[in-house]
């Protein structure tokens, strides 16, 4: 398996005084350059994020009930690098490349509609966007997707620091099920969210849908901590 390396060193600094640049090169004109793009689509991370067992498919033998999966690579070196620029520096750019990135590992798929894992309200406030529905817009303006908020957030829950247990029920707590938005069987839903760590977001988000009665359902994440 390739490994998505860092090379980048003062980034932020460059592109206050010059245009962007490559985050993992240092190349000038783009936060990420097609090679470096390149490098990153070529990674073959084919692990189930359930159970942590490399995997053939997008299904996993093992998690026989856990939904086809695809990410794009382990959260570390300049993938994590990316993600933290994307999210903490509100750096639009990025995610604008890796939607660019993780559209070429989504299947085509017609009638797909993807499902942002929804962020708190503290953190869009932060962070004065949301990350990851910025994400899936753009992600499905390339697939020709369509984007819908099925699931909303009732609790304004912080999972960080939290051990596993906490993170499951927080989680369980934290979502439902958006009741103007009617199921339809005929989509296949891909829930996106940008880490899985513990996997209790994303456990939870499964749940939700699969109690509200929606069939296929994909996971898509943009990268898997080594946190269990």
């Amino acid at each position: 398996m390739p490994k998505i390396v860092k090379i980048t060193t003062f980034p932020k600094l460059l592109d206050l005084i010059m245009p962007y640049s490559c985050r993992g090169c240092n190349t000038l004109g783009s936060v990420l350059c097609n090679r470096c793009k390149n490098h990153i689509i070529s990674c073959n991370f084919n692990i189930c994020p359930n159970c942590r067992k490399d995997k053939h498919s997008a299904s996993c033998k093992t998690c026989k009930n856990f939904p086809p999966s695809y990410i794009l690579g382990p959260r570390e070196g300049l993938l994590s690098d990316l993600i933290h620029d994307y999210k903490y520096n509100s750096t639009r750019a990025i995610g604008d490349a890796l939607a660019e990135i993780f559209a070429t590992k989504l299947p085509n798929i017609q009638n797909a509609v993807i499902v942002p894992l929804p962020t708190s309200t503290a953190h869009v406030r932060s962070r004065g966007f949301d990350h990851t529905y910025y994400l899936a817009k753009r992600i499905a303006r390339i697939k020709k997707y369509r984007v819908t908020k099925l699931l909303l957030r009732d609790k304004n829950t912080v999972q960080v620091g939290a051990d596993k247990s906490t993170r499951l029920r927080q989680a369980d707590e934290a979502y439902s099920i958006n009741p103007h938005i009617k199921i339809d069987n005929t989509k296949t839903y891909i829930l996106l969210d940008d880490v899985w760590t513990t996997g209790a977001s994303m456990t939870a988000a499964i749940k939700k849908l699969r109690d509200a009665g929606v069939q296929n359902i994909i996971v898509s994440l943009i990268a898997l901590s080594e946190l269990d």
